[in-house]
């Protein structure tokens, strides 16, 4: 379908609920009815990177425009009311009502955070992120184990893909042997099967361990957030394919703040949240490819080129990844671990 089809659909979509959503607050009685809800919102990207505004911000607009100020978001940057790390607590104990995050930062916590993250090589497309999530029923478990923590988990916001920057050539799986990476999550132990050596590196320090070769390369979301951090002033290559068609963020709410509100608003703020997911996997994808083009043609860096055995064994130790969430959380990642296996069998890949 072509993209201004889908995107017709989608505010077609919007449009009908937003409709819906009017037409029962019409027909409540006024015994349901509420006052204003404001929340604070902090997301883990800091103010002067593009994405801040373009992506976040206009998220929480969008939310108290929809609502027309019923549920206001206040966006909150990093470390602006608890630090990055703390925020899943933050929201369960209600020092936050909501967040704007990283699943990543929390897989030791919640296992299943990695399935929302995404694992390398199990979906190149947004549509069939969204498939695994929403229509397999994925995201339905790994609410559960949200829930478990105190904390409504409204859903996966896509950052695009998993894009490699690198101090020196990746093309061949040996080329990935001593490779000191910045990595994190479920990607570090696909890296160390491939014989990388992931380091951990707060973001904010990210750019001198590049310039002095505390690390040899880093991912930071796509080409168009690593750009943001400036990532293309010191490393010579952008590595490709992405390693993941779409990396995600997600959105959490406190569950107790999330139950206070009635249910028109909990499914504006649901379609909100997966409306964006689809809109800023465009947004981010637009702005690689002109990244790419400025980093080739005014930067002098150049593409490095996985080969297809480099790529068929990212995908084989990203399902042994998978497999050891499941084993070690039978309760949750053995569900939708045994999901995305079916799931890569429809898309043909075994």
């Amino acid at each position: 379908m072509a993209d201004h089809q889908v995107n017709s659909t989608r505010r077609g979509f919007l449009t009908a609920s937003a409709g819906a959503v009017a037409a029962t607050a019409l027909a409540a009685p006024p015994a349901i009815a509420q006052s204003n809800v404001t929340w604070q919102m902090q997301t883990h990207w800091p103010t002067g990177n593009w994405y801040y505004e373009e992506v976040f911000v206009k998220f929480c607009n969008r939310i108290t425009e929809a609502t027309n100020g019923e549920l206001t978001i206040k966006p909150v940057p990093n470390d602006g009311l608890v630090r990055t790390g703390e925020v899943l607590d933050g929201v369960r104990r209600g020092l936050l009502e909501s967040a704007f995050i990283y699943p990543a930062y929390w897989i030791g916590r919640i296992p299943v955070a990695g399935h929302l993250n995404g694992f390398i090589g199990t979906w190149d497309k947004h549509e069939e992120m969204a498939a695994f999530m929403y229509e397999m029923g994925a995201l339905d478990i790994i609410r559960e184990a949200y829930a478990e923590q105190g904390v409504y988990q409204a859903g996966p916001v896509s950052y695009a893909g998993l894009t490699l920057y690198s101090n020196r050539p990746l093309r061949t799986t040996a080329d990935f042997a001593g490779w000191k990476v910045r990595s994190t999550g479920p990607a570090a132990l696909v890296f160390s099967k491939m014989g990388a050596t992931p380091v951990s590196i707060p973001g904010a320090e990210l750019y001198q361990g590049l310039q002095t070769g505390v690390v040899d390369g880093a991912h930071w979301g796509s080409t168009s957030t690593g750009w943001g951090m400036n990532l293309q002033e010191v490393n010579k290559y952008i590595v490709r394919p992405d390693l993941l068609g779409h990396l995600n963020g997600e959105v959490l709410v406190s569950l107790e703040r999330w139950n206070s509100i009635g249910t028109d608003l909990q499914a504006t703020f649901n379609e909100i949240v997966r409306a964006t997911s689809a809109d800023a996997s465009a947004h981010f994808l637009y702005r690689d490819m002109l990244y790419t083009k400025e980093f080739i043609e005014e930067m002098n860096g150049e593409l490095s080129q996985l080969d297809e055995e480099a790529l068929m064994n990212l995908h084989k130790y990203s399902l042994e990844v998978v497999d050891e969430y499941s084993e070690k959380d039978p309760k949750y990642c053995g569900r939708v671990g045994e999901m995305l296996h079916e799931f890569q069998k429809l898309r043909g890949i075994v």
